[in-house]
């Protein structure tokens, strides 16, 4: 199923207790820093029709955009957190960017410098989300969408 939509507009999948928003990377030659646990850092190369994914626990529009703007706009680093740091069970918000992200109930928020996999609540996991060059497309169909401004 492809879902089309502009550089100034994100797309929300709605789950059951979740949400996941996508906007597109909309720049030539993005870099994301990713900082490790292990006092690393991480550069990957974005081009301007990758995804920035946000998955929000709280169908929270505006956190949901909020982190989206950080990470295209302001080019915030995304922080990864090794799967027994404390502040894992607090993430209501977490964030993926690239060209697919697979969306899985069944891993810790947090934890995945592996920029293709999401944590998302039970209803959306197994979604796969590829990027098109005019929006993005499904693995299966999916009627739960909306389309606003950015």
């Amino acid at each position: 199923m492809n879902i089309d939509f502009n550089n100034d507009e994100i797309l929300f999948l709605e789950g059951e207790t979740g949400m996941v928003g996508i906007v597109k990377v909309a720049y030539e030659d993005k870099m994301l820093f990713i900082a490790t646990q292990d006092n690393e850092e991480i550069v990957q190369f974005l081009e301007s029709d990758d995804i920035i994914a946000v998955s929000n626990f709280k169908k929270d529009k505006r956190a949901i955009r909020s982190q989206a703007y950080l990470s295209r706009e302001e080019s915030s680093p995304l922080v990864i957190l090794n799967k027994d740091h404390p502040s894992t069970k607090r993430l209501e918000t977490v964030i993926s960017i690239g060209d697919e992200v697979n969306l899985n109930c069944n891993i810790t928020p947090g934890t995945h410098p592996e920029q293709n996999v999401l944590c998302s609540c039970d209803s959306l996991s197994g979604l796969e989300i590829i990027k098109t060059s005019t929006g993005v497309r499904l693995n299966r169909d999916f009627d739960n969408f909306t389309i606003e401004k950015f």
